[in-house]
């Protein structure tokens, strides 16, 4: 939300969320919330982590961000590569029942013909469908942009990275799930 501030950033205490200001224009700040971890002792946590290897200078940094989380909570997990986004879901449905949640991670990026909304939409969708009918959290850690700056930026650039963020929702939901 917006506000007008005269003396500086304005902090709002919101329960489980973290807040900070920016500036916009110089008499107003947007507040940007971040969500906090609170999480239930989640060692020993089993994670499938299934990595597409197109647009792998991408994927490769998503890969080390989820590696990061599931070192830092104790987590055990095992790696797999597909080809492309699209194989996702198939791979995700494979190993399902071997683990507590699974992570799926790729880049998808808008080219100049349909086919980024055709595998953008068929891996969400395809994800989603083996996490209902598995019962097992399966989680979108696939980026799709509009451009590389775009992908750059959420595989541990300025928008942080969405690999070991995913692996964080990974953690909370197969706790969920327990």
């Amino acid at each position: 939300f917006f506000f007008q501030a005269e003396d500086g950033i304005r902090d709002v205490a919101v329960t489980g969320v973290q807040t900070c200001a920016l500036p916009i224009l110089p008499w107003k700040w947007m507040s940007i919330h971040f969500p906090t971890w609170n999480l239930p002792d989640v060692k020993g946590v089993r994670v499938g982590v299934i990595t597409a290897r197109f647009n792998g200078e991408i994927t490769s940094l998503l890969l080390e961000g989820a590696r990061q989380c599931l070192r830092e909570h104790a987590a055990t997990w095992e790696e797999f590569s597909v080809p492309g986004a699209f194989e996702l879901p198939f791979a995700s449905q494979k190993i399902a029942d071997r683990f507590d949640a699974v992570v799926a991670l790729g880049a998808v990026i808008r080219g100049d013909t349909p086919h980024f909304d055709f595998v953008a939409n068929e891996c969400a969708r395809g994800l989603m469908d083996v996490s209902l009918k598995t019962g097992t959290p399966v989680v979108f850690g696939v980026l799709t942009v509009d451009n590389m700056e775009q992908a750059t930026a959420r595989a541990g650039g300025a928008h942080g990275n969405k690999g070991y963020d995913a692996a964080m929702t990974a953690l909370e939901m197969a706790r969920f799930a327990a």
